[in-house]
């Protein structure tokens, strides 16, 4: 495992995007009601999946802030060749500092990473980021990493580029949700910062193993001054 180079800041992806406001935060959608929180994902093997980075970056991101505001340790597994933008990261409200970032070589080396930090038992959740690269894990290192999260009550979350209608990364995958993105118009005072946009990042929920699937999350973000 090795420090790689970071994705081109230049892009416009979601990793630019800074979590705004939640409309279904906890106080405002019924008791009992799902929703992309730690709580939901913890102990299962997850992925999170949509075309582009979209908005897997930025609901991966919120995942992170949730669990560091819990003092629950969070980790990042990605590869050599790109990986979140981290002014970006620190914009949305995750705690750099405290976020231990590995680089691997491809998605095997990221699962085995990941099942190696699972096994301490010391993080809460776990980001396997596959965007960009073949997010084939073999099913023995999926059962572990399975198995991990179980044992030690960790959300262990895969983020991978693909449509919907695509095959997941397997069938030990507890819950898979479809990561999208909108523009948003609105109120002026919905935009603290001139030049910036409004988004809505949406999750759309295609398999879950605990509610069934279908359910949605919205998050409202605001876009760096400058994405369109």
């Amino acid at each position: 495992m090795a420090a790689g180079p970071l994705r081109d800041p230049a892009l416009p992806d979601l990793a630019a995007l800074v979590w705004r406001a939640s409309r279904y935060r906890e106080g405002t959608r019924p008791a009992g009601a799902p929703a992309w929180t730690l709580d939901e994902l913890s102990g299962r093997l997850a992925e999170l999946s949509g075309l582009g980075a979209a908005a897997q970056l930025t609901l991966a991101f919120l995942l992170v802030r949730e669990a560091q505001a819990l003092g629950e340790p969070a980790a990042w597994v990605s590869h050599r060749r790109s990986s979140f933008y981290p002014p970006d990261a620190a914009a949305s409200g995750v705690d750099l500092s405290a976020l231990p970032v590995i680089f691997v070589g491809d998605a095997q080396e990221a699962a085995r990473a990941a099942a190696q930090l699972a096994r301490s038992g010391a993080f809460g959740l776990l980001v396997v980021d596959l965007i960009g690269i073949d997010p084939a894990v073999p099913p023995a290192l999926q059962s572990r990493l399975a198995g991990l999260a179980r044992t030690h009550d960790i959300a262990v979350l895969i983020l991978t580029e693909k449509p919907a209608d695509a095959p997941s990364v397997g069938s030990l995958v507890s819950f898979r949700g479809e990561a999208l993105r909108r523009r948003v118009e609105g109120p002026a005072e919905s935009v603290p910062e001139e030049g910036a946009a409004r988004f809505a990042c949406r999750l759309r929920v295609l398999k879950d193993k605990r509610r069934g699937p279908g359910w949605r999350h919205e998050e409202l973000c605001r876009g760096p001054a400058g994405l369109r």
